[in-house]
């Protein structure tokens, strides 16, 4: 069997190399059990002002104690010496309450896909910033949605955080709209990224394919909805 290179993830869904790095896939478990390293390496990977880092490494570990327990979740680790990576996410429920705080309402085919269940949250990404000239980050990306059985995915990044809003949109997402969850939280964008093929009968991405369901379209119907522009 080849080994597995940029853009392909082994079938039995064990570690394999990648540039040197390991990358591996989690199961909740094995997610609680890394939980301190992993929020070693997130205190590791941001910068913050003198006396913040054990306030940001407490609410790290609260929103991953909390994403751990939901349906769905896939974590991808990356090793090299040590934990150099991580991303995560897990379906967005049916009930549209990930989408609680959009400003204004939300376009009705990301409602749809929503409510149909094909939408997938990437809730985390963190990469160690020896590793980030390596394109590591993209790799996590990539091998994350690769095998993610939704037609969209889907996240929320901090306003004021320029660097991640820029790398997510040269990744080819797009900007939605804004979700303001309550008074005194920061202000998130929402980006989504079509995850079938684009062809020409399905420029958006959103067509059927075999691996991305959508019940009621298919590539031969002409009415698929398009991704809305982004927000002035």
């Amino acid at each position: 069997m080849p080994e597995p290179g940029p853009g392909r993830v082994p079938e039995g869904g064990g570690p394999f190399t990648v540039d040197r790095v390991i990358l591996r896939r989690l199961n909740r478990w094995q997610a609680e059990e890394l939980r301190e390293d992993l929020a070693d390496l997130h205190v590791e990977s941001y910068d913050t002002s003198a006396g913040e880092e054990f306030e940001g490494r407490e609410e790290f570990l609260g929103r991953l104690a909390e994403d751990v327990q939901r349906p769905g979740l896939t974590m991808l680790i990356a090793e090299a010496t040590t934990l150099v990576g991580c991303a995560y996410g897990y379906p967005v429920t049916r009930d549209g309450s990930w989408w609680e705080g959009f400003d204004g309402d939300l376009p009705q085919n990301i409602e749809q896909l929503t409510a149909s269940g094909h939408v997938f949250a990437v809730a985390g990404m963190v990469v160690h910033p020896h590793e980030r000239h390596l394109g590591l980050a993209d790799r996590l990306q990539d091998h994350l949605l690769a095998k993610c059985p939704a037609s969209l995915a889907a996240t929320l990044l901090d306003r004021s955080d320029r660097a991640a809003i820029d790398v997510f949109r040269a990744w080819g997402w797009q900007e939605i709209g804004r979700v303001h969850r309550s008074p005194g939280q920061a202000v998130l964008r929402a980006l989504v990224r079509p995850l079938g093929e684009r062809t020409q009968a399905a420029p958006d991405g959103l067509a059927h394919n075999a691996r991305t369901q959508r019940p009621g379209h298919s590539a031969d119907n002409p009415s698929k909805p398009r991704l809305p522009p982004p927000p002035r």
